[in-house]
């Protein structure tokens, strides 16, 4: 039972991974399906800085006289603020899809927009 609590960051992350998807596929709102992607989205970020970091590690820096000392992984940190970058991007472009899809069909429900669509 303790090892399900040591892991708790894991719970988090499933916890917002899951509740971003039911987002994503339950809301015909297509804002509200962005804000489920971007809970998604984060809930993958925080999965991978929780892995680069080990117990007892430091930051990557050698210094001299040290030898034995327990270094954490900084490339996944790297690559998160990369993604936090792309996230943010199509974000905006996706809000931007949006604005323009309510100036054309006047709505942003996802069902609407579709009838809409037949019927032209």
């Amino acid at each position: 039972m303790s090892h399900l609590f040591s892991h708790y960051n894991y719970w988090i992350v499933i916890v917002l991974m899951m509740t971003g998807f039911y987002t994503v596929i339950s809301r015909g709102n297509m804002v509200k399906k962005l804000i489920g992607l971007n809970i998604f989205q984060t809930s993958v970020f925080l999965l991978f800085i929780t892995m680069g970091k080990i117990k007892g590690g430091t930051a990557p820096i050698v210094m001299a006289g040290k030898e034995d000392v327990v270094y954490s992984n900084p490339i996944p940190h790297v690559l998160i603020l990369t993604a936090i970058v792309v996230g943010v991007s199509t974000t905006a472009l996706g809000l931007a899809l949006v604005v323009r899809i309510k100036e054309a069909y006047g709505t942003v429900e996802e069902d609407e927009v579709q009838a809409e669509d037949i019927r032209r």
